[in-house]
């Protein structure tokens, strides 16, 4: 029987962890890193041994480290030793990440040694945000609930009084004294009608809908009452499953969200109202809560305005938030729909990016339980055996979560990746490398080169390379200007079915 040696152990059990681990000495030099901190960090293993752990850390971090050890094994006191603690790693890209670290000391032939094990918080940070955000929504719409249930009471009894004072009255100046109290009071009314829907908890008239037809009938009063500096086109599925929504209030949610778009566009622009199919899996899950999996249909209202900056798109929906200046807004509209979206068991999101425009999709859920549309496990078991080969793909991505789902995704294709997180180090890249065959790029990107210049540039110097472009916004809105129709675009967020379709048509032999 062969003897297991320690050492061999020792490689297995770190390589088995799931968590980084890394071993250093007492100054700071990596002895030994396990296979899930290099891919943690982004180094190869090789690389990684005999730097300093400093390496792995941002700089505010990695200036305090030399003294916090040395304060340890001077005094003995612990600080993260034994103990534990959340703290934030830095990637090879330069990227910022939090992480959970504890350490523990290893004292070997009068030498000192620390281990130090890392779990990955990204994901578990942005479900609490998450859940933050979902929970102060909640707390809003109680709150607004109550005011508006007591208002209502008030103005009951306001409107009640005037309309039998306006009755016994007979003076001419009093009657039109009272006719004027009646609409102030009526506004109020209407007023909380609309914080009502906000706080779900009014009455909506649900019944099975063709989507389609609605927003065809918004659609003809729009282009009657918007500005003529604004055009407003459409692309409506075919194929549209039914949902069961009040048709008026998609109506009037329409209106709101294309009227704030207009209000985006002081200069003129484009409005895009689309409807799709959608399939909401575990993975979009994972970065919206609240969401119960399953079939939608997606309405979305894009826009090429001004584009929300991201502190200014996670207040949007709450009651009474409104960039407008005094007097051109009362702050309902996006609560309003954000209201009945929710009562009628769908979802809204908002993607927007500062002088590209706004796109805000209402999800609403398919009223049968038919089979799920998405392919068959089998043939996405045969995609993934023909797509990659072990070809590389650059990812273009600024967002390290969309960056690390893009790369597993890529992966389990069968593609090699390297990462970017600017259009001009991408750029460098495909410069410096001949073996890259696709270039998988968002299109709002930080720093000279956007995802459409990056794209424009490789298809000028380097055509032999394909081009996959991804983008939050609307394909309508992209396709009027945002993006040449020479280039393939995917839609956030997309499932893997979709992922597999949009690679093999850009791969596909030309």
């Amino acid at each position: 029987m062969t003897t297991v040696t320690d050492s061999a152990l020792l490689l297995a059990l770190l390589d088995a962890a799931a968590d980084a681990i890394v071993v250093a000495d007492s100054a700071g030099t990596i002895l030994r890193v396990n296979q899930a901190a290099a891919g943690l960090f982004g180094h190869s293993t090789d690389s990684l041994t005999g730097q300093n752990v400093r390496a792995l850390m941002p700089d505010v971090m990695a200036e305090q480290h030399d003294g916090y050890m040395h304060h340890y094994l001077n005094t003995g006191e612990k600080r993260i030793i034994g103990i534990g603690r959340d703290v934030e790693g830095q990637r090879a890209d330069g990227t910022v990440f939090p992480v959970h670290l504890s350490v523990g000391r290893a004292d070997i032939d009068g030498a000192v040694a620390f281990v130090a094990i890392l779990h990955d918080m990204t994901r578990r940070k942005a479900a609490e945000e998450a859940a933050a955000r979902s929970q102060r929504m909640d707390a809003i719409g109680q709150m607004t609930g109550g005011i508006a249930h007591d208002f209502n009471n008030l103005l009951t009894v306001v409107i009640g009084n005037l309309e039998l004072l306006n009755m016994a009255e007979t003076s001419d100046k009093s009657r039109a004294l009272i006719a004027d109290a009646l609409e102030a009071a009526e506004l109020g009314a209407d007023l909380t009608s609309r914080l009502m829907v906000f706080a779900r908890k009014s009455s909506l008239r649900a019944e099975p809908i063709a989507l389609n037809g609605v927003v065809a009938q918004s659609l003809a009063m729009l282009r009657r009452t918007i500005g003529a500096q604004i055009t407003v086109e459409a692309a409506l599925a075919d194929d549209l499953w039914t949902t069961c929504a009040d048709g008026t209030q998609v109506q009037t949610a329409v209106l709101n969200l294309a009227l704030n778009a207009q209000d985006a566009m002081p200069e003129g622009g484009r409005i895009f109202i689309e409807t799709r199919n959608m399939v909401l899996d575990d993975t979009y899950i994972a970065q919206e809560i609240g969401v119960v999996p399953g079939r939608y249909v997606r309405l979305s209202v894009s826009d090429t305005g001004e584009g929300m900056a991201p502190d200014v798109s996670s207040r949007a929906m709450e009651p009474f938030f409104t960039t407008k200046p005094v007097g051109k807004g009362t702050g309902l509209g996006l609560s309003m729909v954000y209201g009945f979206v929710k009562q009628s068991g769908g979802h809204m999101t908002i993607y927007s990016e500062i002088d590209q425009g706004t796109t805000i999709s209402l999800y609403f859920p398919v009223l049968s339980d038919a089979l799920d549309q998405a392919a068959p496990t089998g043939q996405r078991d045969e995609l993934s055996q023909t797509l990659g080969r072990g070809q590389l793909v650059l990812v273009v991505e600024d967002d390290p979560r969309v960056m690390r789902l893009s790369e597993a995704r890529l992966a389990s294709f069968g593609f090699r990746c390297i990462t970017a997180t600017t259009g001009d180090a991408a750029w460098q890249i495909v410069q410096d490398r001949d073996d890259i065959i696709l270039v998988f790029t968002d299109l709002v990107m930080p720093g000279t080169l956007s995802g459409h210049d990056l794209a424009e540039r490789i298809a000028q110097h380097r055509p032999e390379v394909r081009v996959l472009v991804t983008s939050g916004f609307s394909e309508g809105v992209l396709r009027g200007g945002r993006i040449s129709s020479d280039f393939a675009i995917l839609r956030k967020p997309y499932r893997q079915a979709d992922l597999a379709q949009a690679l093999t048509t850009v791969l596909a032999p030309r």
